[in-house]
């Protein structure tokens, strides 16, 4: 057949050269859409798991502040010379002892229950600090120019700064004055963050916070309150917000600092070591309970219910303070006692519901106020018990409740609070917290809570921006 020539364009192609080109280009995308379609033709496993972490991940910068600030904060604690404070025996012995092995770039955090029980600041940070290599489990991913962020993390240990303050001085903490350091502390890290570019293109929105101390950053509250707040739960605000309105108004919103909306719920940092479901034995105790009998506010309740209890067969109720010496009964009443008495305190919640968790000891939480850390992914209700302040006030209530629950849904309890115990684990085993940190633990979960905020701190930034010059936006409550 003779060749038929394209005039102009110097090239000669044959009809049998163009149908298998015509051919080709339809049998091609057939061929890749049955390709995908194959379940044996997947892609590389390890492309499906770098897609699906950058999906998940969350991109944090971290402005630069003073290491006075972090650091440079626990520098000066394991300066002192003694702590005279409840529970400081075992941080005084480390002065002695291991202060002199341990990192001086990144000092360990104190052992002190009173403050290690609110150290997610610093668990944070030094995962934010880990070389990239090392953070393959990690959802925060760092970027170092805000404008790449999802989130700013502020690089301030708030919580150890105000217990500091608390050791040294505490009878000026309330006060605006100079010789309370922490108030100058907060006042710097305020005057620092918000002359910033990255707060002021979002007005603090993507800020994030950590104040799991419910007295942290105490003096400036009003100024962080658009920021992303971690807290252990609300309890610390509720005065705060009420001040004024002498609860007459029915206009008064009341908390309007803190929401479920932008803020994330933390753990306490349990400072009892994990019972293995394995290692679990014999409980001959119904129910256990050690702290301080006495309390403010919502804690009330824990009085009346001690005065209820303290005699009841069964039921064990401990005053105590976590030093050394309570720790060990803690350990052993909870890993005997079928279940473990969370009334509210100070606050709705404390440390000794994630006591009990990794004791596989089941909680029973009389608090009708409580928030819970990671709610929407952990499941309470699987492992716990929830009782009404007015059902446990109750005579005879209670015990006789509590009896009714028969040996196979404890050990279901108990099984369920077995697969949840590393969700609440800071420690990542590595000296600063510098290293890999447990895929499936607190820090991660904490991120993963901030993650599905981002949508909502973003539209509220649009929305702000949007605003005529000398429009506010008026405060509303979104507690729910």
């Amino acid at each position: 057949m003779p060749l038929k020539t394209i005039s102009g364009t110097g090239r000669t192609c044959s009809i049998s050269s163009l149908f298998i080109t015509l051919s080709l280009l339809c049998i091609l995308p057939l061929s890749f859409f049955f390709f995908l379609s194959n379940p044996r033709s997947t892609p590389p496993q390890n492309l499906l798991n770098k897609l699906q972490m950058s999906k998940n991940s969350i991109k944090v910068y971290i402005p630069e502040l003073p290491r006075s600030l972090n650091y440079g904060l626990l520098e000066t604690y394991w300066a002192l010379t003694s702590d005279s404070r409840l529970g400081s025996e075992v941080d005084n012995e480390i002065r002695k002892t291991l202060l002199s092995k341990t990192s001086k770039k990144f000092p360990p955090y104190p052992e002190n229950p009173l403050i290690k029980q609110y150290s997610a600041e610093y668990w944070i940070m030094g995962d934010l600090l880990t070389p990239e290599e090392l953070k393959k489990e990690s959802l925060a991913k760092r970027v170092f120019d805000f404008r790449e962020a999802d989130v700013v993390f502020v690089p301030f240990f708030a919580t150890l700064s105000a217990e500091m303050q608390l050791g040294v001085n505490k009878g000026v903490f309330r006060k605006k004055v100079v010789e309370n350091e922490d108030y100058q502390r907060q006042k710097m890290v305020v005057d620092l963050v918000k002359k910033s570019e990255a707060w002021l293109r979002s007005g603090g929105r993507d800020h994030v916070f950590v104040l799991t101390d419910p007295v942290a950053m105490w003096h400036v509250r009003e100024e962080i309150a658009p920021a992303v707040l971690l807290v252990v739960d609300f309890g610390g605000w509720y005065r705060v917000d009420s001040k004024g309105s002498n609860d007459n108004s029915s206009d008064t919103i009341h908390h309007t600092q803190v929401s479920l909306l932008k803020d994330v719920i933390v753990p306490y940092t349990h400072l009892l070591p994990r019972l293995q479901i394995s290692e679990n034995k014999k409980r001959h105790t119904l129910l256990y309970f050690k702290g301080a009998k006495r309390r403010h506010r919502g804690g009330l309740v824990r009085e009346k219910l001690w005065d209820f209890l303290v005699n009841e067969p069964g039921v064990v109720m401990e005053e105590g303070f976590p030093n050394a010496t309570g720790k060990e009964q803690s350990v052993r009443g909870m890993r005997t006692s079928e279940f473990c008495l969370h009334p509210a305190g100070d606050t709705p919640t404390s440390c000794r519901l994630f006591d009990a968790i990794q004791s596989l000891c089941i909680p029973v939480i009389v608090s009708d106020d409580i928030e819970l850390p990671f709610e929407g992914i952990v499941d309470y209700a699987k492992f716990s018990v929830f009782v009404a302040v007015s059902d446990a006030l109750r005579p005879n209530w209670l015990v006789s409740h509590l009896r009714s629950y028969s040996d196979e849904q404890k050990n279901r309890f108990r099984r369920n609070m077995a697969q949840v115990q590393p969700v609440f684990d800071y420690d990542n085993g590595h000296p600063g917290g510098i290293g890999p940190l447990p895929p499936n633990g607190a820090v991660n979960h904490i991120w993963k809570k901030v993650l599905q905020k981002l949508p909502l701190i973003k539209e509220a930034i649009v929305r702000e921006r949007r605003k005529p010059s000398g429009v506010s936006v008026p405060l509303r409550c979104h507690c729910t």
